[in-house]
């Protein structure tokens, strides 16, 4: 077991520094993307922590090194416990993980993520959930987990389906990448700052004695630039997204994405097509019932079942699409998973169901997460 656990042995996996009334979190696993250890996880939440209690402290910075935000959780530490016969281990991992991106949320003291790189699942529930999510020229955002077995978790369903029209079923459903504009257009973002600007920004926050969150946008906005959607982006064709991926069923969205596809030249939907076609069927159909159940429900709720269905997945109570997935695309990486059930239509509505309730352990338990007196609240993009 202990080489499960070498990178958690990494010194200085988070930096924390201190500027006048902001305290900065910088993940500092660079050459693995920033990709987040049970270890950087736990010093999180314990900075945190302390940070809220600190009457001194007005504001929180949370940033990256390297040319990632945070690419995700490290899923290669919890797939060896997994293959070792310690699925507990990964289980303990997302309740730590998911706790975190509910105390980012609820945090009392204002949270601004610097997202300028590669951001995706695990380093999404960081930055998504915090409120003040700058992005740069050189973003790039991505929740791509349905091609591993797994599905868009961290709150996932619960800031996807805020977004306009059916954006975030198409974002879910097929892993689309989207650059810094498209961020804000869409507004997951809610500023878009150069990455040359990055720099005076930070220093500009440093110096804001009040929490007050129009005070923390109107500094920011000040560094803020225009965008410009490129013409092929995504979110310029939401009429098209919104006619096929607000349909009932899986198999509704991608039937009508064929047939729209015949009469353009999108590369988009050709994408969309592609991808879904190589994600997990189960993974598929999971989320879109997660997204759709998610807009009526408070992240708090969102998380709880994000656990459950980890757990589940993890646990391989029903499938080993999360095994396969990983061994087929981060392991032997010969991109040719088998999935179980290998199709849409034989991954039936009871199927699905079976991954929202409890899980059948003695020793398991749903997600329980602390009371706060904050409120989880999504904060749009100024356009």
């Amino acid at each position: 077991m202990a080489a499960l656990f070498l990178s958690d042995l990494e010194p200085n996996q988070v930096l924390f520094e201190e500027s006048s009334y902001a305290r900065k979190m910088i993940l500092n696993r660079p050459h693995k993307l920033n990709s987040l250890t049970y270890e950087m996880i736990s010093q999180i939440s314990r900075n945190l922590e302390v940070y809220e209690n600190d009457h001194l402290v007005k504001i929180l910075i949370l940033k990256g090194q390297g040319k990632a935000f945070c690419a995700g959780g490290d899923v290669v530490g919890i797939l060896l416990s997994i293959i070792n016969g310690h699925w507990s281990f990964g289980a303990r991992f997302y309740k730590k993980q998911l706790t975190l991106d509910y105390l980012i949320a609820t945090s009392t003291k204002p949270l601004v993520s610097l997202i300028n790189g590669i951001v995706m699942g695990g380093g999404a529930g960081l930055s998504m959930n915090s409120m003040f999510r700058v992005v740069t020229e050189n973003t790039v955002f991505a929740m791509p987990e349905g091609q591993i077995g797994l599905f868009p978790d961290v709150g996932a369903s619960y800031f996807l389906s805020r977004l306009s029209g059916s954006f975030g079923e198409y974002l879910g459903l097929t892993g689309a990448r989207l650059d810094g504009s498209e961020m804000l257009a869409c507004g997951l973002a809610t500023h878009f700052v150069l990455s040359k600007d990055l720099l005076l920004l930070e220093n500009a926050l440093s110096e804001v004695d009040s929490s007050d969150a129009l005070t923390i946008s109107r500094v920011i906005s000040a560094f803020s630039s225009k965008i410009s959607l490129k013409k092929d982006s995504a979110f310029r064709r939401l009429e098209t997204i919104n006619k096929c991926f607000s349909k009932g069923t899986v198999e509704e969205i991608l039937s009508t994405l064929e047939n729209e596809v015949v009469n353009g030249d999108n590369k988009w939907m050709v994408h969309a097509i592609s991808s879904m076609k190589s994600a997990s069927p189960t993974s598929l159909k999971i989320f879109l019932k997660l997204i759709r159940e998610g807009r009526t429900k408070e992240l708090k709720d969102c998380l709880i079942q994000d656990y459950t269905i980890v757990c589940h997945l993890i646990r391989r109570t029903f499938n080993m699409d999360f095994i396969e997935g990983s061994r087929a695309k981060l392991f032997e990486k010969d991109k040719q998973p088998k999935w179980e059930p290998s199709k849409l239509e034989l991954v039936s509505d009871e199927m699905v169901d079976q991954y929202f309730q409890k899980v059948d352990d003695a020793d398991w338990e749903y997600l329980q997460l602390p009371e706060r007196a904050n409120i989880a609240k999504i904060w749009q993009s100024k356009l």
